[in-house]
């Protein structure tokens, strides 16, 4: 079984990708955006306190992130593998993903992070906001806030699985068929 953490800012293409390796490989795809958004469109206690978090451009609290996820994960208990699309975003995520996972006997088996640089997030980032109806992405001092909080505070998560020798970096920019060329050579390259 292979879990993927698929990383990167707001706006580098992990859902995109995600669904194009989905496609390919059969994962189950455990977006931490999707499950909100559900969450808030059902009204939940939780999704509503996420709302109120994701509507200021800043990170949800582990331990909301970290319940709504879980409840996904297992909702699939034959899945053969996840990707994991915007989590973990704190160290404290990741440790938590790590004893997850080793409670049913299963690690990360890499963090591919998709590299892009800022001006093109705020492009695709502006361009989303007009085709997916994303009010989150439609605001550029929300965009900047993201991309600042990422920058802060997510970013520092790779220093996590680079400790565990489960890093690559992932040229981030080109065609979405050049992109998902490279991200599929690397999971090929996971034992």
């Amino acid at each position: 079984m292979r879990n993927i953490v698929l990383f990167g800012p707001p706006g580098a293409g992990k859902g995109t990708q995600s669904a194009l390796l989905v496609d390919h490989f059969g994962f189950v795809h455990l977006s931490t955006g999707d499950i909100f958004r559900a969450n808030i469109k059902g009204a939940t206690e939780l999704g509503q306190l996420a709302k109120s978090y994701m509507d200021q451009g800043k990170l949800v609290p582990d331990d909301v992130t970290i319940r709504m996820l879980e409840d996904s994960a297992n909702a699939h208990p034959d899945a053969s593998g996840f990707i994991f699309d915007g989590f973990p975003r704190t160290t404290a995520q990741a440790v938590a993903l790590d004893a997850f996972l080793d409670e049913k006997g299963q690690a990360i088996s890499g963090m591919l992070a998709l590299e892009v640089p800022e001006e093109e997030l705020k492009a695709r980032l502006a361009k989303r906001a007009e085709t997916s109806g994303r009010a989150d992405d439609a605001d550029p001092a929300v965009i900047q806030n993201r991309i600042d909080v990422y920058n802060a505070e997510t970013a520092p998560v790779a220093d996590h699985y680079r400790g565990q020798d489960k890093y690559a970096g992932i040229v981030g920019t080109g065609t979405i068929e050049d992109i998902f060329g490279r991200l599929k050579t690397a999971i090929e390259g996971l034992s």
